[in-house]
């Protein structure tokens, strides 16, 4: 009778442990891939739908409202940075960066978000054929399908990559800034330019979110599990 208690501790004090060890895990699982997750579904459902999602519009007349000249050269050099200029040359540099360097599964992890990412936004376009905005027409028009915006999906993918490989360094937080930045610039330029709804660029950011967080937990999760109870 007196083992129950004890055994009863030793159950408290592992759990307690495996807590304190993964609780950011946890978090990461949580913020990272569930609520993103959550939200692209509910985009996607309204989108599948048909339904006009009442903010889409509204946002894009407002900032259709501010354009000038100097901003609109400044988007589109944002716009191209954020795919053909920066993104895609990035992506690659930083997969044969980490292979030169012998450092496969962050190599393999790079590559397998990066090329995953676009897998996923060519059939998830393909899938939903959302056709572009036509409020106006754009200074720089786009052809394919809307919905999830590449560019969005694409920054966000690269963006948050960068971020899990620099964590655990000193570079972390310039780095998180850096990408914060980048990703809602580029995500602004597709709006800016009336080539993607809002909704867009929150599917893309949610859908690259999920996918990269979630090969990142399959490569590099912890051997160490929770003993059972």
């Amino acid at each position: 009778m007196r083992e129950a208690p004890a055994e009863s501790r030793r159950e408290a004090a592992s759990l307690r442990d495996w807590l304190g060890h993964n609780a950011w895990r946890l978090l990461l699982l949580f913020a990272g891939v569930l609520l993103p997750l959550a939200g692209f579904v509910t985009l996607a459902d309204e989108i599948h739908e048909a339904e006009s999602l009442h903010f889409d519009n509204a946002l894009l007349l407002h900032l259709h409202a501010l354009a000038t000249p100097a901003l609109n050269s400044f988007f589109v050099l944002v716009s191209r940075l954020g795919y053909e200029w920066g993104v895609i040359p990035a992506d690659v540099l930083i997969v044969l960066v980490l292979l030169m360097r012998r450092r496969w599964r962050k190599g393999a992890f790079a590559a397998t978000a990066f090329i995953g990412s676009a897998l996923l936004n060519m059939g998830s376009k393909q899938l939903f054929q959302r056709e572009r905005p036509s409020l106006w027409e754009s200074i720089a028009p786009e052809s394919t399908f809307s919905f999830p915006s590449g560019h969005a999906m694409g920054s966000m993918t690269l963006a948050i990559t960068v971020v899990l490989l620099t964590w655990r360094t000193r570079w972390r937080w310039p780095v998180l800034a850096g990408a914060v930045l980048f990703v809602a610039l580029v995500g602004l330029s597709r709006v800016y330019l009336g080539v993607h709804y809002p909704s867009d660029i929150l599917g893309g950011w949610c859908a690259a979110l999920v996918w990269v967080i979630g090969v990142h937990t399959v490569m590099f999760r912890r051997r160490r599990s929770l003993p059972p109870l």
